[in-house]
């Protein structure tokens, strides 16, 4: 891998564990504000608001300046939000802050892939960096449980500092400081990014010209004879998985009688099968090869439903681990021939916001449809079954969609896969 390649995954690794550390300590905040029960799902959709509102523009932002610089502004946005929560704002207002900094920064942390790696390695950096983001997401979840857990919370809440009253009494609180320090880290690791020797693209025309560009980007790669199979894919899974860090504290409530702790605990082990499947899929996929893992999101959604039998955490462990592996085996690959497609079609950057737009969009309405369900009283094991047959339903569609593309459009579609196959060699 360049030089650099190791300076943005750390930056990605820190940021990413902060965020969803804060995930968690803001689940335990409206816990003992004794909010409505809706407002824990809706966490999720909050996140994913400014991916969707500002997708017409953070794309466009990001090819216009050196990406490093992106990822650092973006990150100090994050720290606004963060002390928002810290302070008293609602922790639905102070995430929804968090999730504009993490809107802003995700077209960088792709995009600069794009231009620092070759085709040949971008399956490669793509494992990489997906298997550190699962990993960050579920180490996060872990380090925000053990934080406002019964050993770590007291210790924290016993520091004073000398003459200075900081009014930090509370678990979350306490966590929450701790989470400032982490984006602090990923802010450095953001000030020594590389500059690339790819051409800047300055933002040209008003709001309106930006916003129909996106429309034409969007329409253009949903066109795309691969983009539309892969833009399809990532945008389901990475709806469903994102509602499902969410989905997975009721469920362990319910199932195993866990806490919040106790659930961050649990999440922790999909860490294992996620990267496993990430690395694997890095070691083993070629670019031109990666619609051949369509089949397994059938598994996967199947696979989801199997936890409503699950009552026992020696068996849930095992079973996390596998479901872990499939979800970063098919992944991978699809977000690889995704950012190539995109890449190809409009620049790195733009063709990330478009993906981050549909994906956000999915987690949005989701969520969303999530938090509907529990207002009204849907269980954990019923939303599981119900995420569960969408997975595998959508997927098999899906399926038979690049089938049906394969045959229509025989010659496009393999011309396509011969630009993937002589890029990536």
């Amino acid at each position: 891998m360049k030089k650099g390649f190791s300076t943005i995954m750390s930056a990605q690794f820190f940021s990413s564990l902060a965020d969803n550390a804060l995930l968690v300590a803001a689940v335990e905040l409206l816990r003992m504000s004794q909010a409505p029960a809706w407002h824990t799902p809706a966490l999720a959709p909050m996140f994913a608001l400014f991916y969707v509102v500002l997708a017409p523009f953070v794309g466009a932002f990001a090819d216009s300046i050196p990406k490093g610089r992106v990822m650092f502004m973006a990150n100090t946005i994050k720290v606004v939000g963060c002390l928002m929560m810290l302070f008293g704002s609602h922790p639905l207002l102070a995430y929804a802050v968090v999730g504009l900094g993490a809107a802003a920064y995700s077209p960088a942390k792709y995009g600069i892939l794009t231009e620092l790696l070759p085709a040949s390695q971008l399956v490669k950096g793509n494992g990489w960096i997906e298997g550190l983001t699962v990993g960050s997401i579920i180490l996060g979840i872990l380090l925000g449980g053990q934080l406002v857990g019964p050993k770590l919370s007291p210790m924290l809440l016993g520091l004073d500092l000398p003459v200075l009253s900081t009014g930090i009494d509370t678990a979350p609180e306490a966590a929450i400081s701790v989470i400032v320090f982490i984006y602090v880290i990923a802010a450095i690791f953001n000030l020594n990014i590389p500059r690339t020797a790819a051409p800047l693209q300055p933002m040209t025309g008003g709001l309106p010209d930006m916003v129909r560009d996106f429309a034409h980007c969007n329409t253009r790669l949903w066109n795309d004879k691969l983009g539309q199979i892969t833009l399809a894919t990532t945008t389901l899974l990475w709806g469903i998985f994102g509602n499902l860090r969410l989905i997975v504290f009721a469920w362990a409530a319910a199932a195993l009688g866990y806490g919040t702790t106790q659930a961050s605990n649990l999440a922790g082990v999909v860490i294992v099968g996620s990267v496993l499947g990430a690395v694997l899929a890095s070691m083993t996929m070629k670019l031109d090869k990666a619609t051949r893992v369509l089949p397994m999101g059938i598994v996967v959604g199947f696979l989801m439903i199997g936890l409503n039998v699950i009552t026992n955490v020696w068996v849930a462990a095992p079973f996390l681990i596998v479901l872990g592996t499939l979800c970063g085996f098919l992944i991978v690959p699809m977000n690889a021939l995704l950012q190539h497609r995109g890449h190809n079609l409009m620049g790195a950057g733009r063709s990330i916001a478009v993906q981050n737009f549909n994906e956000q969009a999915c987690i949005l309405g989701l969520g969303a449809f999530y938090a509907g369900m529990v207002k009204f009283g849907f269980s954990a094991f019923t939303a599981i079954a119900i995420f569960g047959l969408m997975v595998a339903g959508i997927m098999e569609l899906i399926r038979r969609w690049y089938i049906s593309n394969t045959i229509k459009h025989h010659e496009e579609v393999e011309r396509l896969l011969v630009i993937a196959r002589s890029d990536g060699h």
